[in-house]
């Protein structure tokens, strides 16, 4: 035989958006992190160590996250408002 082999297509890693609960594929969300020291930062990258809660691009899944407390419940800590501002700041440049 003399053909290639075909290599099974790598699995993308999914996560769920806390605003509409869809899944999606990891690189297209922001991550919220709460590091080991317990700072609440936004993690663009995908690889800062700690907790991650993950949100789609939408302004209204942010909202409603929010309004739900689903980072507060996710990340089991407060969220400052600093931190919902950045965030918030971020996803009106995404629109």
């Amino acid at each position: 035989m003399t053909g290639k082999v075909n290599k099974p297509e790598k699995k993308k890693p999914m996560r769920r958006c806390l605003g509409c609960m869809e899944s999606f594929e990891k690189k297209n969300l922001i991550r919220v992190v709460r590091s080991p020291e317990g700072e609440i930062s936004l993690d663009f990258k995908g690889k800062a160590s700690g907790r991650g809660a993950y949100i789609c691009r939408n302004i209204q899944c942010f909202k409603k996250a929010r309004k739900a407390k689903r980072f507060e419940k996710n990340l089991e800590c407060e969220i400052p408002e600093s931190v919902y501002d950045a965030l918030e700041k971020e996803l009106m440049l995404c629109e």
